[in-house]
C-alpha cells in the first residue's frame, strides 16, 4: 500500500489551499496516528475523560515538521470527517507551539484550516475572522492536549495565513530534502 504521507499536498498559494488527511475526527477521545509501515491508522492514545478533539485533527502530506512528523492541522468544518479522509482545506493560520519532550525542545506548530466545502466557515479566510474566544479555546486545547503524556506544550502565539503558508512551504522543502537523503 502506498504511504499516504507522500501524497502531494497540492498547495495553491493564490487561494491558501492544500490537501489534509484526517487522523482523528472531532469529538473523539481516541487519538489516531497514521503508521506508514502498515498503511493503517493505529490508536496512539486516549485523552482523559471529558476531553475530546474540538475539531478534526490531521496532517498535511508531503511535509516534515521540526518534530519529525508531517505538519499537523486542525480542520474546522460543519461535520466531522472519517479517519483517513483526504480534504481540500483553506489554511487560515497557525498556532505556534513549543514542545518539550524529556529534555528536548522543538517546534510543533499546528496549522488551522477550514474545509473548502464548508458552509459554516465558507467566509473564513484568516484566524482573525474567527471569534477570539474560539481561537483562545483552540490554543488552550493544544496547550493541554499532551498534559498527561511525556510532552509539554507551550503556546507562543497565533499567526495568520501568510505565516502558515510559509511554514507549510518550509515543511515541504524539509520533506523533499529528507526524501532525497533517504534515496
Amino acid at each position: 500500500m502506498e504511504n499516504i504521507e507522500r501524497l502531494p499536498h497540492k498547495l495553491d498559494k493564490t487561494k491558501n489551499e492544500c490537501q489534509a488527511i484526517i487522523e482523528t475526527p472531532k469529538g473523539r477521545r481516541n487519538k489516531f496516528k497514521y503508521e506508514p509501515e502498515s498503511g493503517l491508522f493505529t490508536l496512539s492514545r486516549v485523552l482523559p475523560e471529558g476531553f475530546t478533539f474540538p475539531f478534526d485533527f490531521g496532517f498535511i502530506p508531503s511535509t516534515l515538521a521540526e518534530d519529525g512528523d508531517p505538519l499537523d492541522v486542525l480542520v474546522l468544518m460543519d461535520e466531522s470527517a472519517h479517519v483517513g479522509c483526504i480534504l481540500p482545506v483553506r489554511i487560515i493560520g497557525v498556532i505556534k507551539v513549543r514542545q518539550k519532550e524529556n529534555s528536548k525542545e522543538s517546534r510543533n506548530d499546528r496549522l488551522v484550516g477550514v474545509t473548502v466545502q464548508s458552509l459554516a466557515y465558507k467566509d473564513i479566510a484568516k484566524m482573525s475572522d474567527l471569534r477570539s474566544s474560539l481561537v483562545d479555546q483552540l490554543a488552550e486545547f493544544l496547550a493541554l492536549y499532551n498534559k498527561n503524556s511525556d510532552k509539554q506544550d507551550q503556546i507562543e502565539g497565533v499567526d495568520g495565513p501568510d505565516q502558515a503558508i510559509e511554514l507549510l512551504e518550509m515543511a515541504s522543502q524539509r520533506f523533499k530534502a529528507h526524501a532525497r537523503q533517504a534515496s
